[in-house]
């Protein structure tokens, strides 16, 4: 396997591209956990895309959300659509959903959640409930999601359901997108610690959406979900640069004539960077046109508990009062880390067992 960690002259010409116009652009946004927020998030999402800043290829999209967290950009709401359902469509979609979505998940016209975890199945993903049943060429959808990004404000929301409840656990499941605004579709916004709406609970009750929205194949939605998760927690979601940006300004917080603090930094300074060269490994294996697979949970692993400790540490070195609502936002986010996206003890089970062989 050839893996190269290095940069063409062309890549970090578009990195100083990128870079330059940040400096001149970057603005700051009210959170998108809120009516008015959220539709200066998708402003902000239209700007980038009309400045020509959509790459698709995995190494350019890599750089650009490197320089993007650096530059201390804004949130993006239109993550789920750009990093999850493009890829499965990619992978799984036919020619026709892949015209139909696409440009506008790439344009920010269209924003996405994700409909997968329940108030029965969080971690115990293939425990959902929601069951769609055909009638003619539709589905009709009944049941509940919750914990969905930005599912009061989004237009579309890709779901699992049920569409064979004799089928095995992992059987009889269907992967669907759902149009939001259709009848029977009632998100009800879940109001955080910080008194905005980044989540919300999801209720579908005879909502009616054309077979035509299956992604794959009728009852095959695991085996395409898969593809959403892999996505989800594997280095192109989730870049170094976050703690590196996370690291600086825990340094810049912390007393530097205590030397248990400062070791406490360069640990973790020391782990971010481990992980940045594992991100360009993997960066390097999808440009030559591997597949992560398994791998995907151990960057998961590596991430996810990094983030934590990057906050752990922030909140035990730093007074808690000279803290600003941001960083309280990203705090509170970290304590999820280690839980969305697949716990860390689903992630070291299938560490385990798929990956090193041991027994159940």
């Amino acid at each position: 396997m050839s893996v190269d960690l290095t940069y063409t002259p062309e890549q970090e010409g578009f990195r100083t591209e990128v870079r330059e116009w940040l400096v001149r652009s970057v603005e700051t946004l009210p959170s998108p956990g809120t009516r008015e927020g959220f539709d200066a998030h998708r402003a902000w999402e239209r700007k980038l895309a009309t400045a020509g800043f959509d790459p698709r290829d995995v190494v350019t999209r890599a750089i650009f959300e490197e320089e993007y967290l650096l530059a201390g950009a804004p949130e993006r709401i239109t993550v789920v659509g750009q990093k999850l359902m493009a890829p499965t469509l990619l992978a799984h979609g036919t020619e026709e959903q892949q015209g139909r979505w696409l440009p506008g998940i790439y344009s920010a016209e269209e924003i996405w959640s994700q409909g997968f975890s329940e108030p029965e199945a969080g971690s115990d993903l293939a425990g959902i409930r929601t069951k769609a049943v055909r009638e003619g060429d539709e589905f009709v959808v009944n049941g509940q999601k919750i914990w969905t990004s930005y599912g009061a404000f989004a237009d579309w929301i890709f779901a699992l359901v049920r569409t064979d409840p004799s089928a095995e656990r992992h059987h009889g499941i269907t992967f669907l997108a759902i149009d939001m605004r259709t009848d029977g579709v009632e998100p009800r916004p879940i109001t955080q610690l910080d008194g905005h709406a980044g989540f919300a609970e999801v209720f579908f009750t005879d909502a009616r959406v054309p077979v035509a929205n299956v992604i794959g194949d009728v009852n095959d939605g695991w085996r395409v979900a898969m593809t959403t998760l892999g996505a989800e927690r594997e280095a192109p979601a989730r870049p170094a640069a976050r703690y590196l940006r996370d690291l600086r300004r825990l340094a810049a917080s912390i007393d530097r004539d205590d030397p248990v603090a400062v070791d406490e930094v360069v640990k973790l300074y020391v782990a971010a960077k481990c992980y940045e060269h594992s991100t360009q490994r993997t960066l390097s294996r999808l440009a030559n046109g591997e597949a992560i697979g398994i791998d995907a949970s151990v960057t998961k692993l590596q991430w996810s508990e990094l983030e934590r400790r990057v906050f752990d540490v922030a909140m035990n070195l730093t007074d808690p009062d000279g803290h600003d609502e941001a960083w309280w936002h990203d705090y509170w986010y970290a304590r999820a880390a280690t839980i969305y996206a697949g716990t860390s003890e689903i992630q070291n089970n299938i560490v385990a067992e798929r990956l090193l062989g041991l027994p159940r």
